[in-house]
């Protein structure tokens, strides 16, 4: 199985540990943080829950989201969640896949660390658009196929068919505009 896209940092010349200075890695999540933090990383596991993901990749990535440093590993990650190695590890694959972390490594560390891949976001609006144009033909196929049909027969379809095309044109739209901004935010700081 492929192991996704690994990048090389630096290790903190300070501590000499990429992990030393962080009280999230140092202490279990449930039990040492304060509720704030628990309730925020729960939180982000019910809504990837709401949209179909594991309960547990949306706990993974709402510790990634706060975790200081922005890198963990897999025992600190499991730690932190009180959570098998094996299910943070089948986690991470996931959450790689669909492009929202990525692994990284230390110079002289052996383990891998895992952390909110950059501009996931806008990758993750990528994606949404390859499956609204997939569902656009998919409605094209369904009313090609009951072209003789009855308008109240063809609705269901034509409103899927409407609605996908208009993302589809209004999406990049907006992606444009995102890129403008974060363009112009990026010159002025």
């Amino acid at each position: 199985m492929a192991r996704g896209k690994l990048t090389t940092v630096s290790q903190d010349p300070v501590s000499q540990d990429p992990v030393s200075q962080d009280p999230m890695s140092q202490e279990q999540l449930s039990q040492d943080q304060p509720f704030e933090r628990t309730h925020f990383v729960e939180e982000v596991g019910l809504m990837f829950e709401t949209v179909g993901l594991p309960r547990m990749s949306g706990r993974l990535f709402g510790a990634l989201l706060i975790s200081n440093p922005p890198y963990q590993s897999n025992r600190d990650l499991a730690e932190m969640l009180q959570a098998s190695k094996g299910s943070i590890s089948t986690m991470t694959r996931l959450l790689m896949q669909i492009g929202l972390i990525e692994r990284v490594s230390f110079s002289g560390d052996r383990r891998d660390y895992f952390q909110i891949k950059p501009q996931a976001w806008a990758h993750m609006t990528k994606q949404r658009m390859t499956q609204i144009t997939a569902f656009r033909h998919l409605a094209e196929q369904g009313l090609k196929l009951l072209a003789d049909e009855p308008p109240k027969l063809t609705s269901r379809l034509q409103e899927m068919y409407d609605i996908h095309a208009f993302l589809e044109r209004e999406l990049p739209l907006l992606d444009q505009r995102w890129a403008q901004e974060q363009a112009q935010e990026l010159h002025h700081s």
